[in-house]
């Protein structure tokens, strides 16, 4: 019996949820809801019906999970907890140091509703959340280490666009390519923040915009720019539509570590990710965990989970033997 899925909010993460269902034969989208008008958005999948959100709690009985694909700024944290008493949620906070009290209101309202809740969901915080899980807990005499990009921040994204004088922007986080290999020599070097990133930015101004003001706004721009070494490009709009449309990213999490009576032995972890599309990988990641809130559900598990809380098993569509004869 296939899992019948939700989407709410129909912007690239919601339609990277959609292509994801269509490449999981044992899930079934069942509705798209949005705050907009439902006649304006169009959906890729035929016949599956757009509702608009006030509507959503006429489908309790016919979605098993549904994926809240909101913003964690101010969608995720009212959004997760009024639904988590409805339906079983999925969503992919990820304001990492918000997540302790996100999860607390989460959890209260699944367990108030008998449902169960899974966030911050995706690759980071997610993927590479349980790879510094593993690594910690199999080398504990080491160091951790992550990496982002190269990639669009769509945050830092965002706060170029609102700039005065900015008509377009995108921001690529990028590895300092000697703080990666002091780290992969197992050395386990102390970083700053500027060690270990830089920032690099494409431009479109508006007409008549004074460039230089535009490049001091951004290189000074505190919690965004002004800690790192930050380059600016002015380009055209064909420029940048041409080069810079897309949402890649992707990054490292790598740990070394010692081990023997003497430290005598070092070992170094690397798990790397190099994605097309931020979105349509956190997309995927989704999905997986939806199958696992549908079993957990079934199963009579009620509250709030991460993913350090749900086997690997519940993730895949094989069965367990399956898994111990194809992939163990």
């Amino acid at each position: 019996m296939s899992t019948r899925i939700g989407i709410l909010g129909y912007g690239n993460l919601g339609r990277g949820v959609e292509c994801a269902i269509k490449h999981n034969d044992d899930m079934e989208l069942k509705a798209v809801f949005t705050r907009r008008d439902p006649k304006t958005v169009k959906v890729l999948t035929p016949g599956v019906e757009v509702a608009n959100v006030a509507d959503i709690e006429k489908y309790k009985d016919s979605i098993d999970v549904l994926i809240i694909c909101g913003g964690s700024a101010t969608d995720l944290p009212e959004m997760t907890p009024k639904y988590a008493k409805m339906f079983n949620v999925i969503d992919s906070f990820d304001t990492h140091a918000n997540i302790p009290t996100h999860f607390a209101a989460v959890d209260a309202a699944a367990k108030e509703g008998g449902k169960i809740a899974m966030i911050s969901l995706g690759w980071d915080p997610g993927m590479f959340s349980v790879m510094r899980l593993y690594d910690t807990a199999i080398l504990g005499n080491g160091s951790t280490y992550t990496f982002w990009g190269k990639g669009v921040s769509q945050g830092h994204s965002d706060a170029i666009r609102r700039v005065p004088g900015v008509k377009n922007g995108k921001q690529y986080t990028i590895p300092v390519p000697e703080a990666l290999e002091a780290v992969r020599s197992g050395s386990n070097p102390e970083l700053t923040t500027r060690q270990k990133h830089t920032r690099e930015c494409f431009v479109v101004l508006e007409e008549g915009a004074d460039a230089a003001k535009v490049e001091e706004a951004i290189k000074t721009m505190p919690n965004y720019f002004a800690d790192y070494d930050t380059t600016v490009h002015f380009i055209s709009e064909e420029e940048f539509a041409a080069n810079h449309s897309g949402i890649p990213h992707g990054g490292f999490v790598i740990h070394s570590g010692t081990t023997g009576w003497n430290d005598e032995n070092k070992h170094v972890i690397e798990y790397s990710l190099k994605l097309d599309s931020n979105p349509e990988f956190t997309s995927s990641v989704l999905i997986a965990f939806a199958r696992a809130a549908k079993r957990l559900s079934d199963e009579g598990a009620v509250g709030c989970k991460t993913i350090f809380d749900v086997a690997p098993a519940y993730l895949s569509p094989l069965s367990g033997e399956e898994l111990r004869s194809h992939l163990l």
